[in-house]
Parts: structure tokens; sequence; C-alpha cells
């Protein structure tokens, strides 16, 4: 594919947006900005939020990783499936009660001012760096396609990518980002079941031979065997349970969304279908990891290798595959598809982060709206640079899968955030609140300290789970500077 070609399909795709922008942006308000004016079909929401869920990081790491890692990853996804119940019963419920825009509001009526400020601040900073990551990857493989060949930096490529997303979310925020994730989950979509038919095609396999192939790939195995082994099934189980309550039942880029559609009803069956969906999903990505190999394999192509290990880099895989050794189609497809699900996530927290920072630490719920505006849009782009500025750190010390970056920095900084939810929602007590945010400092610290030693103190290595742990820690250092609480001047629970 010539850089040229590549070129006038981002050009092309990003009309279509801005198209969307500028129809779905008229008459925008704060309201709309922030929550969609409470009226977004539950459907729409459900369809938008897969865009939005998965990233680029879903799109190219987990076909990538089945090499080394197999299925194990389908049993986060399984764990998912008890984190969306979860959220469904317990927190849809408590956020629709509440009508809250931010959901760390609830925070501030449950605990304090300082309790309230240091959730919004992890929020802040555990959406901050996801984003950069799921940008971070795709401005790669386009510099890699395009950019490097034109002598154009990478600081460029990234400054532009960052600097389009602004340009159709500025103006109506979540209300425009239904409509374009709605557009660029149906590409990605596309995108996957075209790259998955292409080479079932190539390998002469119809369908029946096409499941038969991955069923009987030894990349195709899910772990029980080793409870210390960090791919061993249960853990994975738990781990995706709880990484689904954290980034999307308190995380506010996801909730958002929730929070759009008309009535809690409405978005319970959101949630619903949306837990389907996202579970056939994620085996249509593993499948696809698996007939990538098998493709490899069978046409002798060499895949990209690290060169000090020699371990194959996964994530370089489907990239390398789609625009050297697929059909220019396939190629075209690809490029699409890998614009549309990191633009559907990267717009969305841009949105997010503007809505928490306006919302929770600038309370611009107090100003006329003319001047919301001016602060809404000030904080959209001074979020903007915050994300090109991460992305540039990220790729001068990553040095490893990008999905594993993405899950183990969560949890580190989604371990306070579930720990102060699941204390406010499970006890009765009250808080030291000036205490709050010190010891949310301190239980990241101490947990990557004990993941450090680890393997070496009791030979257990930690995965994802380390989540659990951060949450732990962090809810019992909360015991410790809890008192009880009179529930009537307090009645949020």
């Amino acid at each position: 594919m010539s850089p040229t070609l590549i070129l006038s399909l981002i050009a092309g795709y990003f009309v279509v947006l801005i198209i969307i922008a500028y129809l779905t942006s008229r008459g925008a308000t704060s309201e709309s900005f922030f929550i969609a004016n409470r009226n977004a079909p539950w459907y729409m929401v459900a369809f938008a939020m897969i865009g939005t869920s998965l990233s680029g990081v879903t799109f190219i790491s987990i076909p990538g990783m089945v090499a080394g890692q197999g299925w194990s990853y389908m049993a986060v996804v399984l764990g998912y499936t008890v984190g969306y119940l979860v959220i469904g019963t317990v927190l849809m419920p408590l956020y629709y009660r509440l009508r809250l825009v931010s959901i760390y509001t609830y925070l501030e009526q449950r605990f304090g001012f300082w309790s309230y400020k240091t959730g919004a601040f992890f929020f802040l900073l555990s959406r901050a760096v996801g984003a950069a990551f799921r940008v971070f990857l795709v401005a790669g493989v386009l510099q890699l396609a395009v950019f490097d060949s034109l002598g154009v930096p990478f600081a460029a490529t990234v400054t532009i990518a960052i600097f389009l997303i602004y340009l159709y979310t500025f103006s109506g925020g979540l209300k425009t980002i239904l409509w374009t994730d709605t557009f660029q989950t149906l590409a990605m979509l596309i995108c996957v079941a075209v790259s998955i038919y292409l080479m079932a095609h190539e390998l002469n396999l119809g369908f029946a031979g096409l499941v038969k192939t991955v069923k009987e790939s030894s990349m195709s195995q899910i772990y029980f065997s080793d409870p210390k082994d960090d791919k061993f099934f249960w853990k994975q189980f738990a781990s995706g349970a709880f990484i689904t309550i954290v980034m999307t039942g308190l995380d506010q880029d996801l909730m958002q969304k929730n929070l759009s559609c008309r009535n809690l009803a409405d978005a319970q069956k959101n949630m619903f279908w949306f837990t389907i969906a996202i579970v056939l999903v994620n085996i249509f990505f593993l499948s696809l990891g698996v007939l990538l190999y098998q493709y490899a394999a069978a046409k002798g192509i060499a895949l990209p290798t690290n060169p000090e290990t020699g371990a194959v880099i996964g994530d370089a895989v489907f990239p390398m595959l789609a625009t050297n050794h697929f059909t220019l189609f396939a190629g075209i497809v690809f490029i699409l598809g890998i614009i549309a699900v990191t633009y559907a996530s990267a717009d969305s927290a841009l949105t997010a982060l503007t809505t928490s920072f306006c919302v929770d630490m600038l309370g611009i719920g107090q100003y006329e709206e003319k001047k919301q505006k001016s602060i809404r849009q000030l904080t959209h782009f001074g979020f903007s640079v915050i994300l090109i500025v991460i992305i540039l750190i990220f790729r001068a010390i990553n040095d490893q899968s990008v999905i594993t970056a993405v899950f183990k920095a969560a949890g580190y900084t989604y371990g306070p955030l579930l720990g102060l939810y699941s204390f406010g929602i499970f006890t009765s007590r009250g808080l030291r609140d000036k205490l709050v945010l010190p010891l949310c400092l301190f239980t990241p610290m101490l947990t990557y300290f004990i993941n450090h030693n680890s393997e070496a103190w009791w030979g257990y290595k930690f995965g994802f789970e380390i989540l659990i742990l951060n949450g732990l820690l962090t809810f019992l250092g909360l015991w410790l500077i809890s008192r009880p609480r009179n529930l009537e001047l307090n009645p949020v629970a």
C-alpha cells in the first residue's frame, strides 16, 4: 500500500467524521456535551460502547498475543460478564438514583471533599494514560506504514492524530461521539470479518474448517494447570471481573455513555446486550490471531522478531501481514478498521477527561452557559496537549506488549477507585476525609513493592489480578482511617 493511498483513506475517513460532528453538534450545550441530554437510545449506546471498550490495543495486541499466551485472555473476557452484572445491578441504580453527571460526585456525598477529589484525580490519571497508550499503538502503525517514508517525525504524527480527534469532538462532545462511535464500531467489525474471511479463503477453509482449525490449534489453549502461573484461568477470570468493574463501572468514560440513556431500565438493557456482544467480538479477535499465525506459516512468511530475544513481536503481526501480504482491499479495510477502533476509544476518553475535570475539579455548574462553553473548550484543548505529551513519553520508555502495559497501569491507578467505591457501598462507616489522598497515593506504591518481590518471596507471579490486591489494600487502609457515621446526616450509600 502506498503512503498516498493511506493518507487519502485517512483524509476521507475524517471528512466523514467531521460531517457527522457538524450535523450532531448544532445547538450543543454543556448538558449535551456531558450526557447527551439524557435521551440516547439504549441500543445505540450499546453498539457505540463496543468500539470504545476495545480500542486499537485489542485490535492489534490480542490477535498478536495468542502465540505466547494462547487463549488465556478468554478467561479475562468471561470474567467481564460478572463485572458487567455488578455494574448493572449495583452501580447503575446508584448513579441513576443520584442523577449524576460525573460519577465521582458520589464520593463527595458519601465521604467528603478530599475523597471526591481523590477519585476524580485517579480517573484523570488512569484514563489519560490509558488513552495515550491506545493512540500510541496506532500512531506507531501509521508511522511505519506512511509517515516514516515521508520523513515525518513521530511527534508530528501524534500531534496530527490528536488534533483530528479534537476537531470533531470539541463542540458536540458525547452527543457527537455516540454517532461517530457507532460509525467507527461498524467499520471495526467489518475489518475483523473481512480479515477472517480472506484468510479462511486463502487457506481453503469453509466455516466448519475454520472452526476446526481454531479449535485444534495449540494457540487456542486455556490454562488450568498451575495456579501460580499468571495465565491460570481462575486468576484471569477474577481479574476480568474486577477490571470491568473499575474500567467500566468506576470510569467516567464508559459510564458517561450509560448515563446518557433515558432511564435506568434502558441503561440496564444496554449493558445486557453489550455484554453478549463484547464476548462474541473478543472470540472473533482471538480466532483472528490463530488464523494470522496459521496464514503466515502456510505462506512461509517470516514474522517480525525481537532482535535481542528472537521472540515474535505480537503487536506487529497483524499490521505487517495486512499491509504487506494481504490483498489491497484487505489492507485498506485494515487501515480503516484500526483507525476506527482507536479513535472510537480516544475521542470518548478525551470527552470524559474534559467532563470530569470541568465538573469535578472546576465546578463548572456554577457558571452560566456561555462561560461553561469557554471553560469546556479550553479544557478540551488542554487535555489534547496532555495526551500528546504522554504518548511521546511512552514511546521513549515502552518495551513490552501494549495490552499488558495498559492493564498493568490500570492495576495501580484504578485500585484506589476500587477500594473507595467498595468501602462506600459495602460499609456504613465514614472516613477521616483529609487522610484519603495520602492513603490512596501510598497503596499503589505498596502494591508495586509486593508485586516486585512476590516471586522471590512466595514463587507467585502476579498478573492482571494486581488490581485486586491494590483495591484490597486500599479498602483495608480506609478501614483504618474510618469512623462510625451518622447515617441520617449523610444518607448516601
